[in-house]
């Protein structure tokens, strides 16, 4: 069976489900998305890693990835194998120098190794047709900008020395997300004098 390769496309908290998260898969070549909820300590996991921030210690998929290295094991790929039950399921395809070993795992934990790993991320036609849905690009873009807006509105009201301060409490607290938002608001603003 042919295998579809996938990117981030994005992660928003989940309207749906209390302390749970929308992950937005996409396909390379196309316009189909497949949204996975995943739980919020796997969205910071993912959200951090994604946004380069590094933690005072190492996390669970931090450890993971060291523990693969020292020992010589890679992850070549990920695959999402299998959607039951409204649960989709994944492996992780790990090569140890000798022999190919693919690892059961939860699809959220496996897309938290493979940004880790750099590896790419890919799921099968029958996964993508019964749980993507189409994009349309037009309404994409629109939906992109308008949630860029939101995010800038809620902290262009804090100078400079504000942000980093929040910036540094947030990174403490561990709320990664928070941190990673604030962050691009500094980016920003490189330059202004505010």
């Amino acid at each position: 069976m042919r295998k579809i390769q996938l990117d981030i496309k994005g992660m928003s908290y989940s309207q749906s489900q209390t302390n749970a998260y929308a992950l937005i898969l996409g396909e390379m070549e196309g316009n189909r998305r497949l949204p996975i909820i995943i739980g919020a300590f796997e969205a910071h996991a993912i959200a951090i890693e994604l946004e380069k921030i590094k933690p005072a210690r190492p996390l669970t998929h931090d450890l993971f990835k060291s523990f693969a290295s020292n020992f010589d094991i890679t992850m070549r790929e990920v695959v999402i194998n299998k959607f039951q039950k409204g649960v989709f399921h994944a492996e992780l395809i790990c090569y140890d120098g000798t022999r190919e070993l693919s690892i059961d795992s939860r699809t959220s934990d496996a897309i938290a190794l493979a940004i880790r790993f750099n590896c790419p991320i890919f799921t099968y036609e029958d996964i993508l047709s019964e749980a993507g849905v189409i994009v349309d690009d037009e309404n994409q873009e629109t939906a992109e900008a308008a949630e860029k807006e939101k995010k800038e509105g809620d902290l262009r009201q804090y100078n400079l020395s504000e942000l980093k301060a929040m910036l540094q409490q947030a990174v403490e607290k561990e709320e990664y997300e928070k941190a990673s938002k604030i962050r691009d608001e500094i980016k920003a603003r490189k330059g202004d004098p505010t």
